[in-house]
Formats: structure tokens, C-alpha cells, sequence
């Protein structure tokens, strides 16, 4: 597990650029925390590694947003999703196993239905610093992802 500690937006888009360029197709990366901790700053960054200009927005009312490049991202933000086996009527099987790189907020919601093999992103507040500080810690489980962390530069 890495753990990483970020003071703007910018330093965890970062993050997730540092991320991005280490995906490949079919990579699953999960991101948790609450509302406002950086999960879509972290998504940008991702984006950015993978060649995407387009300002990333949540997709909370579309539920996934499509990027295409030579790698595609798919977003998908599952947090008004109120039963897991409602991702099936989006197909999202076939994002899951396809050829792009997914990244799902709120992942914890339909961990149910995820593969084991995942990245897992937990980001949060540290309130106790008194600075607008973010704890991101980043979790490369199964072995698919067997040395990535050590790829992953920051």
C-alpha cells in the first residue's frame, strides 16, 4: 500500500496522473471517500496520463462518462445507485472487462460485483493539520496488479 499526502487539488490530480501512467486496458481502479475529498481531482489526473483533454466531470446523474482515446477511460460515479444489479442494465460487465481503463467512484457501494484483482483509492480529510490536507492511500490487490506499486512513481 502507498500512502500519499496532498495539499491542493492540483498535488491530487497529480496523484492521479502519477496513476494514469502506469494503467494499462482492463485496469479497474476503485476510489473512495467522502463527498469533496478529491476523488474526481484524482479522476482528471488520470485522464491527463491517458491522453484525455477534456475537462472530467462526475458522472452522478449519467452514472458513466466515456472518454475514447487509444486507451479509453470509462467514469463511472455509483453513488445514487441504490441496488448493485442496477450496473447490470448499463452493461457494465462489458466496461468492466473491456479495453479501457475504469475508474469508479464510490466503488464501495457495489463491491458486491467487482473482480478481486483492483486498485483500491481511499481518499480523505486530515482535519487535525488545520490545512486543507489530503490522505490518499493506494492499494494494488491481486496479482494482476503484482508490482505496479513499485511503477508507481510519486
Amino acid at each position: 500500500m502507498k500512502q500519499i499526502k496532498t495539499y491542493s487539488a492540483d498535488e491530487t490530480t497529480q496523484v492521479g496522473r502519477a496513476l494514469g501512467s502506469i494503467l494499462n486496458r482492463g485496469d479497474v481502479v476503485c476510489l473512495t471517500g467522502d463527498l469533496g475529498t478529491g476523488k474526481t481531482a484524482l479522476t482528471n489526473g488520470i485522464a491527463s496520463a491517458l491522453g484525455i483533454e477534456d475537462y472530467i466531470t462526475s458522472p452522478t446523474f449519467t452514472i458513466v462518462n466515456e472518454y475514447k482515446t487509444e486507451v479509453p477511460l470509462y467514469h463511472f460515479d455509483v453513488y445514487r445507485i441504490s441496488d448493485p444489479e442496477e450496473m447490470y442494465d448499463i452493461g457494465f460487465e462489458e466496461y468492466l472487462y473491456g479495453e479501457g481503463v475504469v475508474v469508479i467512484e464510490w466503488a464501495e457501494l457495489i463491491k458486491g460485483i467487482l473482480p478481486d484483482d483492483l486498485i483500491w483509492v481511499k481518499i480523505s480529510k486530515d482535519l487535525a493539520s488545520g490545512v486543507d490536507t489530503r490522505e490518499i492511500s493506494i492499494d494494488f490487490q491481486g496479482e494482476k496488479y503484482e508490482g505496479y506499486i513499485d511503477r508507481l512513481k510519486l
